[in-house]
């Protein structure tokens, strides 16, 4: 396959919008719909979460922004501090939009919700991989976050990159996040998580979404040069914390004992 698509959904000359805005929009308005179906069937009165969605949004941006330049160009902070600000030059790093996204729900809860955060992080996490999913299809549209040059027959040309066939990772990560999605919605459905404590959702999330994430980085190309002298790249080392994490909750909530299976 070549993909010479224009990034650019719509151009009126003074106005545009680029595939990745409109699907990232989209993504989270979706997002707030399962959310709100989640919660419904849950006992929660539905809409209870829409003045989330800015906190989400806000926290997504700034997370993403600042875990880029943290993680991959630190020098940007002495050498052109403004820069940090300037996220429509690219550059989001989703460890630290995740990051960002439980800072918001921490404060978005203190003025709306009475239970505790991880029952919020339990209910968010489903719709959360949805939106990862549509955030790496405007990767692809943007033609950005490629794999290693490859001869398998669905390598992907990107003409705006080069003429080299290559895993289109971003896809990859895209249909691993999707199936998550489908997984996490099928285990809801059948009322699993109720088999466990608080968390068991959220530890499901990380350990497989970051765990997904983990693998496909084997086929990315390297974000910044310094990679290449690290047994890892940063998007592993990055994920090992969150896939701890994962099954640390996994194992608070109940799960892995004995005698409790998953369905």
């Amino acid at each position: 396959m070549v993909w010479d698509g224009s990034p650019e959904l719509l151009n009126l000359g003074f106005f545009s919008v680029r595939w990745y805005g409109a699907l990232f929009a989209f993504a989270f308005f979706l997002g707030l719909r399962v959310l709100n179906r989640i919660t419904a069937r849950e006992g929660i009165v539905p809409g209870g979460f829409d003045s989330m969605l800015s906190y989400v949004i806000l926290g997504t941006v700034i997370g993403a922004r600042l875990g880029h330049v943290l993680f991959y160009e630190p020098e940007v902070f002495f050498s052109d501090p403004i820069r940090v600000l300037k996220v429509w030059e690219g550059g989001l790093a989703s460890h630290g939009g995740v990051l960002g996204v439980v800072a918001s729900v921490y404060f978005w809860k203190r003025r709306h919700y009475g239970g505790p955060v991880i029952r919020l992080l339990d209910y968010l996490s489903v719709p959360s991989t949805m939106v990862g999913g549509m955030i790496r299809l405007g990767n692809f549209f943007n033609s950005e976050i490629l794999g290693r040059p490859s001869d398998l027959p669905w390598a992907v040309v990107f003409k705006r990159v080069d003429d080299l066939p290559r895993h289109p990772a971003m896809l990859y990560e895209s249909a691993s996040y999707f199936l998550i999605f489908i997984f996490m919605m099928m285990l809801l459905k059948k009322g699993v998580h109720r088999k466990f404590k608080d968390g068991f959702l959220t530890g499901l999330f990380f350990l497989l979404v970051f765990l997904a994430r983990f693998l496909i980085e084997f086929v990315k190309e390297l974000q910044v040069p310094t990679e290449a002298s690290l047994p890892l790249d940063f998007g592993q080392i990055l994920s090992i914390p969150f896939i701890a994490l994962g099954v640390a909750l996994l194992l608070r909530s109940g799960f892995l004992r004995r005698g409790r299976p998953l369905a």
